[in-house]
C-alpha cells in the first residue's frame, strides 16, 4: 500500500537533508506509528507518503514513493487526494469553508459526487465518529481540540484508502483523546491504511502493527508492536520517546485567599449572549505552578486571555498584590505563549525573535536560552522554516526571556518530545523558583505530573 525507496530528501532553503536514504514498506491495512525526537523527519516522511513533497513543497527529492498503487511524484495531486486522506499538526490549514457542515461535505461536492451520497455519508460521519457537538458551528470559533476533530472528520467523510496524520492528538484532551482512539480503530477495522506521526503514545499501543524510530532523518529500527512495548523507561528515555503507559496525575484543585499574591474573583466572559465563563474564582502565591486543566471547548484559553488582558472580562475583578488591575495593566504584568505560535512569530530569524520580545535583554541570555532548548544552531534561521516542535520551543524561549510577573503557557508541550518537554519544565520550574507566577493550560499528563503544583478546573 506504502512503499518508500532509497529516498532522500532536503528542502529547498535547506543545506542538509532531512531524510536520508529511507526505506519503508507498509502493508495494506497496516496502522504504522512514526516517532522520535522533534525534527528527526517524522513530518516529511508523512509530507512524500501524502505528495505535499513534491507537489507542494520544493526541494532536492531522489527515491521512489508508492502510495495506494500510485507513483507519488508522476500522479496528479487530485489522484492522491482520492485515496490518501491527510491531518495535519495545524488543521486549520486544511479547511476550506467557515462552517462545519461544508466542510464536511467540501471534499465529495469537489469530486461531484451525487448529492444524496453526500448527505448521507455526512450523516454517517457524525454518527460514526461521535461529532454531533461539531454540527452547525463556525469552524474558528472551535478550539484547538474541536478543530483537529473537525479535520478528522472532514477526511473520514472522503473514505480514502489511506490516512496519513501528523501529531492528531497534540491539542486534544483525554475524552477527545480516547475518541480520536475509537476514530483510528473503525478506520482500522474498515481495512484502512494508517501512517501516524505522535510524541503522545499511550493512546496508540494497543493499534499500532509497528513503530518507526527515526533519527536525525534516517529510520534507525522498525519494532514491531510487541518490541516496542516491551521497551524499558530506560530506553525509552534515551530514544527521546513519551511514556508507552498512560498517566494519570494526583493534583489538588486550587483554593481561593484573600492572603495571596494574585486574586482571581467570580470571573465571567460572555460572547455572543453565551455564557464561556461564569463566576470563576481562584488564586495563586508567588511561585506557584498552576495547571489549567478541561475539556475542549470549556474555555481554558478564554480564561487565560482574560487574565493576560488580551480580552475584557464581562465581570469581576483581579488583583495583584492587592491592587485590582485593569486589563491594561494585566497585559503589563502577563506575557502569554499562545496555542498556535505561528500566531506570535513575527521577526525574520530566530536570534531576531528573540531580541524582539523584550529590549533590555543580554546577547549572552539568549544564546543561553537558545543552547538550553537546542536552537541555538536555528538562530539565523527565519522561524517559519523550523518544524512544529521547534517553533513552539522558540515561542518558548521568547516567553522566558521577558521579565514579568505572570506567565501563561497555552499547550507549551504540544509538539515535543520527551526530552524537550523535559527542558520546558526545567526552565518552568527555574522561573517558579525566581517568584513568578505561571499557568500552564494543558491536557499533557505527563508534562502536568512533572511540572505542576496544582490544578484549576471547572468554568461554568
Amino acid at each position: 500500500m506504502i512503499n518508500i525507496k532509497n529516498v532522500s530528501f532536503r528542502y529547498e532553503e535547506g543545506e542538509t537533508y532531512n531524510l536520508k536514504n529511507i526505506n519503508l514498506h507498509i502493508e495494506p491495512g497496516e496502522c504504522v506509528l512514526l516517532c522520535g525526537k522533534s525534527g528527526c523527519g517524522k513530518t516529511t516522511v508523512t509530507k512524500v507518503v501524502n505528495g505535499l513533497i513534491p507537489h507542494f513543497t520544493t526541494g532536492h527529492l531522489v527515491g521512489k514513493v508508492i502510495s495506494a498503487g500510485m507513483d507519488v511524484g508522476n500522479a496528479q495531486m487530485y489522484e492522491l487526494s482520492s485515496k490518501i486522506g491527510s491531518v495535519f499538526q495545524n488543521p486549520k490549514s486544511q479547511f476550506f469553508n467557515i462552517d462545519s457542515d461544508s466542510e464536511l461535505a467540501f471534499g465529495l461536492e469537489n469530486k461531484g459526487a451525487d448529492p444524496k451520497y453526500i448527505r448521507e455519508r455526512v450523516i454517517d460521519t457524525v454518527k460514526d465518529l461521535e461529532i454531533d457537538k461539531l454540527i452547525g458551528r463556525n469552524i474558528f470559533s472551535m478550539s484547538g481540540g474541536e478543530k483537529q476533530a473537525m479535520a478528522f472528520a472532514s477526511i473520514y467523510t472522503m473514505d480514502p484508502d489511506i490516512y496519513v496524520l501528523d501529531e492528531p492528538s497534540a491539542n486534544l484532551d483525554k475524552k477527545t483523546t480516547k475518541i480520536l482512539k475509537k476514530q483510528l480503530e473503525k478506520v482500522k477495522m474498515l481495512g484502512k491504511t494508517i501512517l501516524i506521526a505522535e510524541h503522545r503514545l499511550y493512546y496508540l499501543t494497543e493499534l499500532i502493527d509497528k513503530a518507526v524510530y527515526m533519527k536525525n532523518g534516517e529510520i534507525v529500527r522498525i519494532f514491531n508492536r510487541e518490541e516496542f512495548l516491551a521497551l524499558s523507561d530506560e530506553e525509552r528515555i534515551k530514544m527521546g520517546l513519551r511514556k508507552i503507559r498512560e498517566v494519570i496525575p494526583k493534583h489538588s484543585k486550587t483554593e481561593v485567599s484573600s492572603k495571596s499574591t494574585l486574586v482571581v474573583s467570580e470571573l465571567s466572559y460572555i460572547n455572543n449572549k453565551n455564557h464561556i465563563l461564569k463566576d470563576v474564582s481562584f488564586s495563586a502565591v508567588e511561585g506557584e505552578i498552576i495547571g489549567v486543566l478541561g475539556n475542549n471547548g470549556v474555555g481554558k484559553t478564554t480564561l487565560m486571555r482574560c487574565l493576560a488582558g488580551l480580552i475584557k472580562e464581562s465581570k469581576g475583578t483581579i488583583k495583584l498584590n492587592g491592587k485590582s488591575l485593569s486589563q491594561k495593566q494585566r497585559n503589563k504584568a502577563c506575557y502569554m505563549i499562545m496555542q498556535d505560535v505561528n500566531h506570535q512569530l513575527f521577526a525574520e530569524s530566530v536570534w531576531n525573535e528573540c531580541k524582539l520580545s523584550t529590549k533590555e535583554v543580554e546577547d549572552e541570555d539568549i544564546l543561553s536560552v537558545l543552547k538550553e532548548f537546542n536552537l541555538d544552531i536555528y538562530k539565523e534561521k527565519h522561524p517559519m522554516v523550523l518544524s512544529g516542535g521547534q517553533k513552539q520551543r522558540l515561542a518558548i524561549a521568547t516567553g522566558l526571556l521577558v521579565d514579568k510577573k505572570i506567565l501563561i503557557f497555552d499547550e507549551p508541550t504540544s509538539g515535543l518530545d520527551y526530552e524537550n518537554m523535559s527542558v520546558v519544565s526545567k526552565m518552568i520550574k527555574k522561573l517558579s523558583k525566581e517568584n513568578h507566577i505561571i499557568f500552564i493550560v494543558t491536557h499533557d499528563m505527563e508534562f502536568l505530573e512533572l511540572t505542576c503544583h496544582r490544578i484549576i478546573t471547572n468554568y461554568n
